[in-house]
């Protein structure tokens, strides 16, 4: 039995009720694949419904699928432009209109730095990535925390805002200047979140993953070269991380569940970090 003595059936599998999810609504940002997919699977695999934000209508037709099979009460997916503010707000009037409220947010939509050095690090390439990474990530988490705060004041109160930060939020990497000031400024963000939502028992999180195989661009799409490449990298990372080896989506499925769940009701405010013990050793450079 689980510490409450409550156990709950989804399907045919019973669901420990410390971390049931099955009476919440959690939205994913960039939930059709990588880190997004491994958060929403654990939160499937506790029954709860799933709304993925994505672009690639291919891949959240794939990773609808798989959260069904994984156990999730609902899944429906979202051609969803982060970017964009008004994208945004029509995507949570949507969602809204689908579901009738929602419970969890995880802004996970990113995308990579192409800088390398701060030197050549042009304007264009600045606000691009901060539009996603930064903007994209405050709007998203903005917009679900006042549907939060609404249900609240309506007598419901709770809710949880997580978002996907990184290692660059605590070590110095070069180059890559833009990427760390939006994990770095949305850190912050958040937790301003968190002291200023508490009283509507909505807490706020940041998770800060290491070095992830996402599976994007499997091996059956690589090159040899490009294999022996992402082995180096992978032999690379996993030397200096104290579990020898690179993370997996699969890993983040313990935390989705977690934050999605009452089981992290007096957690706020905090920096997760997934990284396999890689922050206890000294700074890596790219």
């Amino acid at each position: 039995m689980t510490a409450s003595g409550r156990r709950y059936f989804i399907g045919e599998r019973q669901v420990a009720g410390l971390f049931d999810c099955s009476d919440k609504v959690t939205l994913v940002t960039g939930g059709n694949g990588g880190i997004g997919l491994g958060f929403a699977r654990g939160v499937a695999k506790m029954g709860g419904k799933i709304a993925i934000w994505a672009r690639n209508a291919e891949k959240n037709e794939a990773a609808k699928a798989d959260l069904l099979a994984a156990g999730a009460g609902r899944v429906e997916t979202y051609q969803v432009d982060v970017a964009s503010e008004e994208a945004i707000i029509a995507g949570y009037a949507q969602l809204l209109a689908d579901f009738g409220r929602v419970d969890c947010v995880f802004a996970n939509s990113g995308r990579a730095s192409r800088s390398r050095s701060v030197l050549t690090l042009d304007s264009a390439e600045w606000h691009d990535l901060m539009a996603v990474n930064l903007h994209g990530a405050f709007f998203t988490l903005r917009e679900g925390a006042r549907a939060m705060v609404a249900r609240a004041e309506a007598g419901e109160p709770g809710g949880s805002l997580v978002y996907c930060g990184s290692l660059s939020m605590f070590h110095g990497m070069p180059g890559i200047n833009n990427y760390a000031a939006s994990k770095g400024g949305m850190g912050a963000a958040v937790r301003g979140m968190a002291a200023e939502l508490g009283k509507y028992a909505i807490r706020a999180n940041s998770i800060a993953p290491g070095y992830v195989k996402t599976g994007i661009g499997g091996d059956g799409q690589m090159s040899e070269e490009m294999k022996a490449r992402m082995a180096a990298v992978d032999a690379h990372f996993s030397a200096k991380t104290p579990i020898h080896r690179p993370g997996a989506i699969e890993d983040f499925e313990g935390i989705g569940a977690y934050l999605s769940s009452d089981a992290s009701r007096f957690h706020s405010g905090d920096t997760i970090v997934i990284d396999g013990g890689s922050l206890i050793y000294p700074p890596y450079a790219f």
